[in-house]
């Protein structure tokens, strides 16, 4: 028997003897407990049996709310389960006056929601670890239309974050062996290149390449993330080749390059909760191990907002008579990248290649966000894992979404293992990017709008 079957079964057998000794289930008119009955039960209960029952059959019934119903339970966990603006008031004040330890305990106690406790009470039932990180899920999409359950969101983020740390996750080689369920995880899950198939994933698993996953126990059967990567010679600039199931494999221990061609998270619920860097680490050292004649590391990356911040540069252009040579290069650009098929024409792909390259680099080196951070998700993820932005790929990617997302242009970043922590500092206490001289000398070459002039001087 493995060890999460042998704890379901003594969670059960405690569960069982808390329901007789509290007379649970408790059943309303329509022969189930609510879970306003069962939220508040579970907090008011004493008994570690007791509690068992209540948590399992809590579980229970929220596994099986959908829609309205969900809604409602979110709504319930913000509005009767938050703080006691009162008693927080009160024991602040206490504090102010009289700053020790036990102050200092009850203001974090008063200030505590109280849902949290129902939450880590809820998380001892067998699977309700699983049902915590779907109802992040449901609530993630619900918070768009609904802002007053950020706080519900905050609470569940909050305790994910500590039953997610990296000192809990296991890491492991998926491969063509693993569970037939596990496999089926991965062609769900893949976010960047999807899988064509059973032999496609087959070729993916090759002799070749690699796949490394982090696991949680609580979750035996589901991924957390998952990076796919390519032994080469030479650092890739196409992604094609790493997606085509019918590519020859080639010799491994050839090989001087580890290419991270496509990382995925797997768990929506688990947005906000950081397992990317530590992976990447672990698979370099991994790597590293297994074939000492690997000397590079580096990603074959998307840019995925690269298209909407240029379509959004072209949108801000003046009226055609007050244009500068930049700006008409622009508005070639876009008229260009309407084009069906441009990047199978020839002339049409070569006069936007220069523009396109040089944009994009300017876009990742200097467009950022209002913290100063850079613009583009992937490459804040990068960088702030102490990667070196290396080079810009010229149609990298011409799948119809990288053509979509990035006008087909893809990134190289290289993660040299002496060099993380350093590129990690500069990132993170000076905003710097850190790039290759190709990169910012291309940067420059940008084709940027100038602001307007000053009619009036």
């Amino acid at each position: 028997m493995n060890t999460v079957a042998f704890f379901q079964q003594l969670f059960d057998s405690i569960a069982d003897r808390g329901r007789d000794l509290a007379g649970w289930p408790a059943r309303g008119e329509d022969g189930e407990a609510s879970y306003a009955v069962l939220a508040q039960a579970l907090l008011a209960a004493r008994g570690e049996a007791t509690r068992a029952a209540i948590a399992q059959q809590l579980v229970g019934v929220c596994r099986r709310l959908d829609g309205d119903d969900r809604l409602g339970f979110f709504r319930f966990l913000a509005q009767k389960f938050s703080p006691d603006p009162e008693a927080a008031l009160a024991a602040a004040r206490a504090y102010r006056a009289n700053p020790n330890p036990l102050t200092l305990r009850a203001l974090g106690v008063a200030a505590q929601p109280p849902r949290q406790d129902l939450f880590r009470r809820m998380n001892m039932a067998p699977g309700g670890t699983a049902l915590l990180v779907r109802l992040r899920e449901s609530l993630l999409d619900l918070l768009p239309q609904h802002p007053e359950l950020a706080a519900v969101d905050d609470d569940l983020l909050h305790l994910l974050a500590s039953w997610f740390n990296r000192g809990f996750l296991t890491f492991g080689r998926v491969d063509w062996h693993s569970p037939a369920v596990l496999l089926e995880k991965l062609i769900a899950y893949e976010a960047v290149h999807p899988f064509r198939g059973w032999d496609d994933l087959r070729r993916r698993l090759g002799p070749d390449r690699r796949c490394f996953a982090f696991f949680h126990p609580a979750l035996p059967d589901e991924p957390l993330i998952f990076v796919q990567v390519a032994l080469t010679q030479g650092m890739a600039d196409r992604v094609a080749p790493f997606v085509d199931p019918d590519r020859p494999f080639e010799d491994p221990a050839k090989a001087d390059t580890a290419i991270f061609y496509s990382i995925s998270n797997c768990q929506k619920g688990l947005r906000g909760v950081s397992f990317g860097s530590f992976l990447i680490k672990q698979v370099a050292a991994e790597l590293q191990r297994e074939w000492p004649s690997l000397l590079t590391f580096a990603t074959l990356s998307p840019v995925p907002g690269f298209r909407r911040w240029l379509a959004s540069l072209v949108k801000g252009l003046p009226a055609a008579g007050e244009q500068d040579e930049a700006r008409k290069i622009l508005v070639e650009v876009a008229a260009g990248l309407e084009r069906p098929g441009w990047q199978e024409e020839p002339e049409t792909a070569k006069a936007l290649r220069g523009p396109l390259s040089a944009l994009c680099a300017h876009y990742l080196t200097q467009a950022k966000r209002p913290d100063g951070s850079p613009l583009d998700p992937v490459a804040r993820f990068h960088l702030g894992n102490g990667a070196r932005l290396e080079r810009i790929d010229w149609l990298g990617d011409t799948s119809p979404n990288g053509l979509r997302q990035s006008a087909g242009l893809m990134v190289n970043y290289a993660y040299r293992l002496d060099r993380l922590e350093q590129n990690h500092e500069a990132y993170v206490n000076d905003g710097r990017v850190v790039a290759a001289r190709g990169v910012l000398s291309l940067a420059k070459q940008a084709p940027l709008p100038q602001p307007p002039k000053d009619k009036a001087a």
